[in-house]
């Protein structure tokens, strides 16, 4: 049993979690165990039956239930989510308990817009919603907002370049990189957690690698981390993973290739080889990645990525909303057009690509390395499913049906590898100290339910989640009092023993 967090001063608790099936979030299997909670931490962790309910303290029992730490969706849109629907149902009736925001280079904040976000920034907000002038000022929304959950930030290089930048259409000048950098040094002073980057995006695609280590050298300045929507996960993806990898090394940070993948039919099969890739350079720096647990993935509508070959469907279109949910060939064909001019005619719009083969999904998630986020788009019209269902999914039909991996494994990957690579030393693990951020659940139920012709249904199986301490979920139905927070770098990087 792990220790990895600060021994209270009393055993004693406001809530006790009694005769649970404890997955610590280590890897290691599970035990029986009385869970004791006390001022938001865990406090006791002693065998079934042994703890005693203090007068005043609340019981949960068990009942053989799986208990895990709440997992960490350390790849999301959701900046303006946790702003405007608080409740935060979609990944909390999934179990998670913390989503890191401002992935793919796309954050909500530093910027004042005077203008209408171009594309991807528009995935997740208009004009009026990019309204913070600085981290600290998000920061500082959210907090009030009071979401369910925690909420850990990113800065993104996109809106970095939005905001400094004459022209994103051109690699940033010396000046113009000396202005970004002063905005990412704000946002690590308010608490980020790093630096985000989405050259695979028109907003940043003309940035150099030079560009991109002068700025993730100042995340590591600050002890952050560099995450990285890779610049080309289609054809060119062993020098596009290269290229992020790169900017680690030369910037001294760990790095984190977000939702890895083999995209499209010339390069399925090819997971092989960039896992191979990681490994190798896994040997001389920090290097992991996420995946969410789906063959399709999910952005804006772009016709230049419309082969006429994949599947797509429509997530949301400004000029024609009516379509949202639809497949692209069956608007072409009643438009009489090709599939590129239809795109065309959606746009702006967004789409769901089923541009991935499953054995590849498989292989990626099979990596002992591969954290797990949902990437989901909480803004879209009709959603892919991953929003509602990629934690209960790998659990359920990876898990228990598929056998890819054991459950102690697979909860690791949504805990304690999510918050160890983020430098969240205070969550992801059932252990004595830490944050009591828990998740029960049935191991023999739990399910996704959301589905691509449905896609906002909650899962089955996820019965109680408590975040900070506090019932944030009970019997599957949400708590009316919220209790989620903002974790800055600073206040989470340590424990309290150190």
């Amino acid at each position: 049993m792990t220790t990895p967090c600060a021994m209270p001063s009393t055993p004693s608790s406001d809530l006790l979690i009694h005769d649970a099936e404890v997955y610590d979030g280590s890897g290691s299997p599970a035990f029986r165990a009385d869970v004791a909670v006390r001022a938001g931490r865990i406090a006791a962790i002693a065998a079934a039956g042994s703890l005693q309910l203090p007068p005043g303290a609340r019981l949960i029992d068990a009942q053989g239930l799986a208990l895990a730490p709440g997992f960490i969706d350390v790849h999301t849109h959701d900046d303006r989510q946790v702003l405007d629907s608080p409740a935060m149902l979609p990944k909390l009736t999934q179990g998670v308990t913390t989503v890191i925001t401002g992935n793919c280079g796309i954050s909500l904040a530093p910027w004042q817009a005077t203008m209408a976000p171009p594309a991807p920034l528009s995935l997740i907000g208009t004009q009026p919603d990019y309204r913070y002038a600085s981290v600290a000022d998000y920061a500082s929304a959210v907090q009030d907002a009071g979401p369910a959950v925690n909420v850990g930030m990113l800065v993104g290089h996109s809106t970095l370049r939005v905001n400094a930048m004459r022209d994103t259409q051109a690699p940033a000048t010396a000046q113009e990189i000396e202005a970004m950098r002063a905005l990412l040094d704000e946002g690590m002073r308010a608490g980020a957690l790093g630096f985000s980057s989405g050259l695979f995006y028109k907003t940043s695609s003309h940035a150099n690698n030079d560009e991109v280590i002068a700025l993730a050298s100042v995340a590591a300045e600050h002890g952050g981390i560099y995450t990285s929507h890779i610049r080309d996960e289609y054809d060119g993806v062993i020098d596009a993973l290269n290229e992020a990898c790169d900017a680690g090394r030369a910037a001294r940070l760990p790095v984190v290739l977000s939702h890895h993948k083999c995209a499209g039919p010339a390069n399925w099969g090819r997971s092989s080889e960039t896992l191979a890739l990681i490994t190798e350079r896994r040997r001389t720096q920090a290097v992991g990645l996420d995946a969410y647990p789906y063959v399709a993935g999910s952005t804006v509508l772009d016709p230049d990525y419309v082969d006429g070959v994949i599947r797509i469907m429509v997530s949301w279109s400004q000029a024609h909303p009516q379509m949202a949910g639809r497949d692209l060939s069956d608007i072409a064909a009643e438009w009489g057009v090709d599939q590129k001019e239809a795109a065309r005619r959606l746009h702006p719009a967004g789409a769901v690509y089923f541009q991935m083969r499953e054995d590849d999904v498989r292989r990626v998630l099979s990596y002992p390395h591969t954290m797990i986020g949902s990437d989901g788009l909480p803004h879209d019209a009709h959603p892919h499913p991953r929003l509602w269902g990629s934690f209960p999914r790998v659990l359920g039909h990876y898990c228990r049906e598929e056998q890819l991996f054991t459950l102690p494994e697979a909860i690791r990957r949504m805990s304690s590898l999510s918050a160890d690579t983020f430098g969240l030393k205070q969550r992801g693990r059932v252990a004595v100290g830490c944050w009591a951020d828990l998740v029960l659940f049935d191991p023999a139920t739990v399910a996704d339910r959301a589905s691509f012709a449905q896609p906002k249904q909650a899962a089955a199986g996820i019965v109680h989640v408590l975040v900070n301490g506090e019932v944030a979920l009970e019997g599957g139905v949400p708590a009316a009092a919220r209790h989620g927070r903002v974790l800055r770098r600073q206040e989470e990087r340590y424990s309290p023993a150190e």
